[in-house]
């Protein structure tokens, strides 16, 4: 892998050829301003950032700043949990259904648990949310992560830089590609860059707002790789947090109660077992650390847009691909149902947003393609799933979704219904590991589920009801355990 140092946009173009979005259109101004009724859009995701690990959301040890005003300028979607994923990877099948809109099961090319290929290849016939914006009049600009094919990323992007298609490396060590026109991006092209990782796609996302010139609405798409591990934040974030003043949360255990089915997976080997205090008191301090000098990042992004006076014109959406576990239910990864690990931010400022709401109604991150067309004025792909929360923004309804499920792997299967949350686990035939049980949380009463309620008789309807809820939706979904009996065992003592 050959070396390159970090080098800026420049109106030369890219390395690779293609030319930067520094020139008007033929026969049109220079005003770098989005077309009427089609805003601008930056699209942040971020990397196992959970959902309530944000200040404006009630977390009072974690500094977001930015964030924290973008949700007090915006809408957050504090309900929002994602499909799943059917390999330890859920990255990548997560970010396949924030791209398409549509249940992993349909939006993959196959189902096969141990093919890695199958986790992360999304079918050639499915339209791309960033594919569809471009078919709709947007320039499309992708930096930083893209966990899936190559194939997909082409036919979704004009344009590019920074771009990793691995799904982790070291921070100061990011192995990288330019665009490439061809869209083949051969192993020899990629290089290596050492810009912490954050900052490296911040500075290619502020120089290409810096250089955009263009009279055509961009769509720009930032996939950070924080604050996924190594945890290894630069100074002074790293020394932010003091793990000696980091609370345990109300869930922590030294070990979970029970086989997951997945129980020694990479995520779960990042702390010894059983899981010490002050260890975890650690990597919270860790995580904290990645996800405030992120915030920072992203501010920069921010400042950029203001600067070009295009902030206000610019849908500004944040979110993450999946959420983590860092020691609650003594789990440290993503590879559970539990919210820690299911639940992400949502966040949308812009053009017609209601300003300072935090949204309760349940959402699934298939429905964030769909809200962002809405949101832009852009006809939907026929196969699209997912449902829009623009009539929950508009005041136009309460629900859009009276249930939201969730998936991993052979072995664990979730719904909820917002108050009451039923996990079924499975034993896998595959791997010989799992537990055949159920779980049942009240939310509303135990949001940091620390109570199975299953065994008491007066949820057995509850239960009931959630089953069958559960049976209907897998179903619907396609899901590869469609015809395996959802029938609540007996939940263990």
């Amino acid at each position: 892998m050959k070396e390159k140092n970090t080098k800026k946009f420049s109106s030369e173009g890219t390395s690779a050829g293609k030319p930067l979005y520094d020139k008007p259109l033929p026969g049109k101004p220079s005003i770098g301003k989005p077309s009427p009724g089609k805003p601008n859009v930056v699209f942040i995701i971020a990397d196992d950032h959970r959902g309530e690990a944000i200040g404006a959301f009630g977390n009072e040890t974690v500094k977001t700043p930015v964030l924290d005003s973008l949700a007090a300028d915006g809408t957050s979607c504090r309900n929002t949990r994602i499909f799943g994923g059917l390999s330890g990877a859920v990255c990548a099948p997560s970010r396949a259904c924030v791209h398409t809109g549509i249940p992993i099961f349909r939006a993959m090319i196959g189902k096969d648990m141990k093919n890695r290929e199958h986790s992360s290849v999304i079918r050639p016939d499915v339209r791309l949310m960033p594919q569809t914006m471009q078919d709709a009049g947007y320039l499309t600009h992708a930096i930083g992560k893209w966990h899936n094919d190559k194939a997909s990323f082409a036919r979704s992007f004009g344009g590019g830089d920074k771009l990793a298609f691995h799904g982790m490396s070291e921070h100061t060590s990011v192995p990288v590609y330019d665009y490439d026109v061809t869209g083949v991006y051969p192993k020899e092209n990629e290089y290596m860059e050492h810009t912490f990782s954050t900052e490296l796609f911040t500075d290619a996302a502020v120089n290409f707002i810096e250089n955009y010139q263009v009279d055509q609405p961009f769509f720009l798409y930032v996939a950070y790789t924080a604050p996924h591990d190594p945890r290894t934040a630069p100074e002074p974030y790293a020394s932010m947090y003091d793990k000696s003043d980091i609370q345990l949360p109300p869930n922590f255990v030294s070990e979970h109660p029970f086989d997951t089915g997945d129980m020694t997976v990479r995520d779960e080997k990042l702390a010894q077992w059983p899981r010490d205090e002050n260890e975890i008191r650690g990597h919270i301090a860790d995580y904290y650390a990645m996800i405030s000098h992120l915030d920072a990042q992203i501010g920069r992004v921010v400042e950029a847009l203001k600067a070009k006076g295009i902030f206000d014109d610019t849908l500004f959406v944040y979110t993450a691909d999946h959420g983590l576990a860092v020691g609650q239910h003594g789990l440290m990864g993503k590879q559970n149902l539990y919210d820690h690990s299911v639940r992400i931010p949502l966040i949308f400022r812009g053009p017609g947003m209601p300003k300072g709401k935090q949204e309760l109604a349940l959402a699934s991150n298939i429905d964030i393609f769909p809200t962002v067309a809405g949101l832009c004025g852009v006809e939907l792909p026929e196969e699209t799933e997912g449902i829009s929360l623009c009539p929950i923004f508009a005041g136009e309804s309460d629900v859009i979704r009276n249930i939201v499920g969730a998936i991993y792997r052979d072995v664990q299967r979730m719904v909820t219904d917002g108050r009451w949350k039923l996990i079924r686990y499975y034993r896998s035939p595959e791997t010989n590991t799992g537990t055949e049980r159920i779980q049942l949380f009240d939310l509303l009463n135990d949001p940091w589920e620390t109570q199975d309620v299953s065994a008491d008789p007066a949820n057995a309807r509850v239960i009931e009801q959630l089953a069958s809820e559960m049976a209907s939706w897998m179903q619907e979904s396609g899901d590869i355990l469609q015809d395996k009996p959802v029938n609540p065992v007996a939940p263990l003592a």
